[in-house]
């Protein structure tokens, strides 16, 4: 079976493609062996296959970074294809960056291993039954663990704003019911929230998505509305801590 992962199977950085897992818009995901251990090997799809394109807003405050920074970003703002590869390499990059920093900080996500040739290779999170963890939008019902889990990832989004990190496209697609707690993945859309004049739009958003999907379920956390806001306010005031709880209304 040929895949995107044999350089690296060539390379002898991965040992076995043991299947693909799923596919989405924006990568692929396989189910590789790595020393020994199951890890998923995100591989990135190239600006022309991805679905998703417009996504000037979500880079803004992305530094090209690195040697020769001012030559870098006066070619990805002409567009040249000295350029377009470094937009390309920041944005498959972009992950595996927020990874790191948000694992490290107590964030509940994949922990990332390696990225490589445009591939991250992270921990492959696994649900109750030690199965990859299914997305929450497929659990069949959270009627009764709906409050739980909502307060859960009110604290992981806090706690990525505290990071000034907003995840920028959050909502039951990318968050996996793990065995650990709700687990937030897919960062290639991630907004740095003190660069990008949009960031309030996006954090709002975010908290929005994972409210509505849980007050869905359970309509006492409609009184939980404001959080959002009253999260954002503080983060405004520089007084968001990562044990920071809305007041209650």
């Amino acid at each position: 079976m040929h895949t995107p992962l044999d350089p690296l199977l060539t390379d002898g950085v991965i040992e076995e493609v043991l299947g693909q897992l799923m596919s989405g818009k924006e990568a692929d995901i396989y189910l590789v062996r790595l020393e020994g251990r199951v890890v998923a090997a995100k591989v990135y799809k190239d600006s022309e296959q991805r679905s998703f394109r417009n996504n000037a807003d979500y880079k803004e405050g992305r530094g090209a970074g690195g040697k020769g920074r001012s030559r870098n970003e006066r070619a990805m703002k002409g567009r040249s294809r000295f350029g377009r590869r470094i937009t390309e390499h920041l944005w498959k990059s972009a992950e595996s960056d927020a990874l790191q920093l948000l694992f490290a900080k107590g964030v509940r996500v994949p922990e990332p291993l390696l990225f490589c040739d445009g591939v991250l290779l992270m921990e492959l999170v696994t649900g109750a039954d030690g199965e990859p963890a299914p997305r929450l939008i497929d659990v069949a019902s959270v009627e009764t663990t709906a409050r739980a889990l909502y307060l859960d990832l009110r604290t992981q989004i806090v706690r990525m704003l505290c990071c000034d990190t907003i995840h920028g496209d959050l909502s039951p697609y990318n968050i996996l019911a793990a065995a650990a707690g709700p687990t937030i993945i897919d960062f290639p859309q991630v907004v740095l929230a003190a660069h990008n004049s949009r960031s309030e739009f996006f954090f709002q958003r975010d908290v929005r998505n994972v409210h509505q999907f849980f007050a869905a379920a359970d309509p006492t956390l409609r009184a939980h509305g404001d959080d959002g806001r009253s999260i954002w306010a503080a983060y405004m005031r520089r007084d968001l801590t990562p044990d920071f709880t809305p007041p209650p209304k």
